[in-house]
């Protein structure tokens, strides 16, 4: 069985309707909910939540920035047991280049984000209750449930995905724990306005990370709801933990395609590791900003000149298949021999030999095979 969000808008009048639906909706989430376990009880019934970098002070009756984490009497209530997207999609699609090339991902999904992006291009689910237009349904289902659908559709992967995941990190390790016992292996994809506490819970059972690196401004984020600085931390934080990281640079012009910030971009990933794949993703018009702009195959393909002008060895061109000639293309970074050949999110060849470059020997930083998961996580945990 799959499980889609609602991808419509209302009909009718739409600020009574949407309204009325938005309250509905409020209702029938709040009833698909448990105790979460990012947060901290404080005096008069208040509560902290550590799930983001919010770090949200919730009184009882009240919501935090996300709204769909709330206390009630003193316990903060946490979505469980839905998914309001739920479909097997190419782990490049997420985009995770270094995991398992041509595996198949179960991608589940709540509703929710801790952000505003007016670019947002999942903005249905993300932005429920927050945005009356964005009235996404959920369905109930089970994490043994979505687990059995994934192995029966032969997903390698299990990954949280369309809205952001640390919001729902309690369901996300429900599902993942079940996950791991089938042999598969589990990823996030998010802003990265993490905590360390998150990442702390999250550690035992997430072995992927793709973030989001919106821009490199604090202006920039504070236009989407956040900090650049929590980002940055969190970056820094997943790869000393030993989380597999890949970060994704949506690109998009007139907001954070300038050189000098495209490079700021790629001196920070380098500083962290220049193993970490950085993806360049062309814009196109969405939610609050479908005026027409969109990024083209130059512009991306100089986003990928800078990166490796700035030393980064792994740096990829997204969302223009086959307008961007090689820069789909995994090479080795010492030899250039071709290792894995792509156009948009199919695999043409993979020629990865036990984790190595066929020609060299070099080892390829990545999770090229179940056993290099398995491995990782007998060392300590985690990949």
């Amino acid at each position: 069985m799959i499980y889609y969000a609602a991808m419509s808008k209302p009909a009718g009048k739409p600020d009574e309707r949407a309204a009325s639906e938005m309250t509905a909706l409020e209702s029938v989430l709040r009833a698909m909910t448990r105790e979460g376990a990012l947060y901290e009880k404080l005096p008069d019934n208040k509560v902290r939540c550590v799930a983001c970098a919010h770090r949200c002070l919730i009184p009882d009756g009240r919501a935090g920035v996300c709204r769909v984490r709330f206390n009630e009497g003193g316990v903060l209530r946490v979505p469980a047991g839905y998914a309001a997207g739920l479909q097997i999609d190419p782990i490049e699609k997420k985009p995770f280049y270094h995991v398992l090339p041509g595996a198949q991902a179960l991608s589940f999904g709540m509703l929710g984000c801790d952000f505003h992006c007016p670019f947002c291009q999942n903005w249905i689910s993300s932005q429920t209750l927050r945005d009356p237009a964005a009235i996404a349904e959920p369905t109930r289902v089970t994490a043994q449930e979505m687990v059995a659908f994934a192995r029966r559709r032969g997903a390698q992967i299990a990954t949280s995905t369309y809205n952001e995941p640390l919001i729902t990190s309690e369901w996300a390790v429900e599902v993942f724990t079940l996950a791991r016992q089938a042999g598969m292996v589990t990823g996030y994809v998010s802003n990265g306005h993490a905590t360390p506490e998150a990442l702390d819970y999250l550690r035992p059972w997430l072995d992927c990370y793709k973030v989001d690196l919106k821009c490199f401004s604090p202006a920039g984020y504070q236009r989407l709801g956040g900090k650049l600085e929590h980002v940055l931390e969190t970056i820094t934080g997943l790869y000393a933990r030993g989380f597999w990281v890949e970060i994704v640079t949506l690109v998009v012009p007139g907001f954070n395609d300038s050189e000098a910030e495209l490079r700021d971009i790629a001196r920070f990933i380098k500083g962290v590791s220049p193993d970490i794949p950085w993806h360049a993703t062309a814009f196109h018009g969405d939610y609050r900003m479908d005026d027409g702009r969109y990024t083209s195959a130059r512009q991306i393909m100089r986003a990928v000149e800078i990166g490796y002008e700035e030393g980064l060895h792994y740096v990829y061109a997204g969302n223009r298949p086959g307008d961007v000639g090689e820069l789909e293309n995994t090479r080795c970074h010492q030899c250039r021999t071709l290792l894995v050949e792509r156009v948009g999110f199919r695999v043409l060849q993979n020629n990865i030999q036990a984790g190595c470059c066929p020609k060299c020997r070099t080892r390829i930083p990545g999770v090229w095979t179940m056993d290099d998961a398995q491995t990782a996580r007998g060392r300590d945990g985690s990949l």
